[in-house]
């Protein structure tokens, strides 16, 4: 293997390992303060026909595997819409009961 390739990898596999250990240094609370608003009108989430205000208290973003805010939170991020943070009181079609 020339110089090159093992320069390539060995930036390559920093890269992999820096990423999830990125995720460590800064908390999820504040990186999720930053993140702007998850609007209806959004094109991902017309397509998963996400509201504000679920009709259905017992499907509610809150309640669901995907959303990862605080329990009391009234906004919180879900892996459905990254770089977007979804009421809790809100749902969509990809809603799946959390564990537990």
């Amino acid at each position: 293997m020339n110089r090159q390739r093992r320069r390539f990898s060995g930036a390559f596999a920093t890269g992999v390992l820096a990423v999830p250990l990125g995720g460590l240094i800064v908390p999820c609370a504040t990186w999720a303060a930053d993140l702007p608003k998850l609007s209806p009108d959004d094109p991902a989430a017309k397509s998963l026909m996400y509201v504000h205000e679920s009709a259905d208290a017992d499907r509610r973003c809150s309640g669901c595997q995907f959303y990862s805010g605080a329990a009391d939170a009234d906004w919180g991020p879900c892996v459905i819409f990254p770089e977007k943070v979804v009421s809790a009181r809100g749902a969509c079609n990809s809603w799946y009961k959390k564990a537990g």
